[in-house]
C-alpha cells in the first residue's frame, strides 16, 4: 500500500525555516584517513537546538533543499554523527552518478535527472534503477532515518509543466525505493519545479545542474531515542 506523503511546497518552506543554528565549520567531507569519529563529535558539539541545513544556492540568495533534524549534543550527538558517516560513506561507495554531501545530522543526495531519466520523462532508465537499487539497499541497511525526495527542474519549457515533472521525477524515485523494500512511513516527496535554480538557466551546463533530485536523509525520532540512552553504539 503505498503510504508516502506528499509535501506541499508551502509545508516543506516551513519546515526548511524552522532552523535555528548551523555550524558550516561542520560541512567538512571525511578524511582520506577516515576520520568519522571528529566530523561526528562536531556535529555533537552544538547545542541542543533545531537545524533546518539550508545549503544556498551558487548565488547565495536563497536555499536548495532542507535537513530537518535534532541536535543532541554531547555523546549522543556523536552517536547520531558517526552514524551518519558511516551510512554516507556506503553511498559514495556503493551508488554511482550521486553527489554525497554530509549536512548538520543529514545526508544530501543529488542525482542529476540526466542520469535518472530521459529528456522531459518522469519514467527511469534501467541504468538509474539499478543506482536507485543500490541506494535502496543502504536505506535498508540504516533503516533509523527519515527521508525526503525533491524534484527540480530547469525553465525550459512552461512554469506548471515543470512542477508537475518534478513531482512526478520526486514520487517516481519513492515508488521504486518502496519497490525496493524502503517503508514508505518514511518517506516524504515534494517538487519544486524551476523554482529553486542552484546555477545559471542561462546555459546548457546550468541547466544540466538544475535538472535533478535530491534525496535528504535525517535522524528519527528511534534513531535519537537511541543515541540518548546509549542504545546506537560509536
Amino acid at each position: 500500500m503505498r503510504t508516502t506523503q506528499k509535501l506541499s511546497r508551502p509545508v516543506a518552506l516551513g519546515l526548511m525555516l524552522t532552523t535555528a543554528s548551523l555550524s558550516w565549520g561542520c560541512q567538512s567531507e571525511l578524511t582520506a584517513t577516515g576520520g568519522r569519529g571528529t566530523r561526528g563529535a562536531a556535529i555533537g558539539a552544538t547545542s541542543g537546538a533545531i537545524i533546518g541545513g539550508i545549503i544556498g544556492s551558487s548565488s547565495g540568495k536563497f536555499g536548495k533543499g532542507a535537513l530537518i533534524g535534532a541536535v543532541i549534543g554531547g555523546v549522543a550527538g556523536s552517536a547520531i554523527g558517526n552514524y551518519m558517516d558511516r551510512q554516507a560513506a556506503d553511498i559514495r561507495r556503493e551508488v554511482e552518478g550521486a553527489k554525497v554531501e554530509r549536512v548538520g545530522e543529514g545526508i544530501r543526495v543529488v542525482f542529476d535527472t540526466g542520469i535518472l531519466y530521459s529528456t522531459g520523462s518522469a519514467t527511469m532508465t534501467s541504468a538509474s534503477r539499478y543506482n536507485i537499487e543500490k541506494l535502496s539497499r543502504i536505506m535498508n541497511r540504516y533503516n533509523d532515518t527519515n527521508i525526503v525526495i525533491e524534484g527540480h527542474t530547469d525553465n525550459i519549457g512552461g512554469e506548471s509543466a515543470n512542477q508537475v515533472l518534478s513531482e512526478r521525477r520526486a514520487e517516481s524515485v519513492a515508488s521504486l525505493l518502496r519497490a525496493y523494500g524502503v517503508s514508505g512511513n518514511r518517506m516524504s516527496t515534494v517538487g519544486y519545479g524551476q523554482t529553486r535554480p542552484v546555477a545559471t538557466n542561462e546555459t546548457e551546463t546550468g541547466r544540466r545542474l538544475n535538472r535533478r533530485v535530491e534525496v535528504l536523509i535525517y535522524a528519527n525520532n528511534d534513531l535519537k531515542r537511541q543515541a540518548e540512552t546509549g542504545e546506537l553504539r560509536m
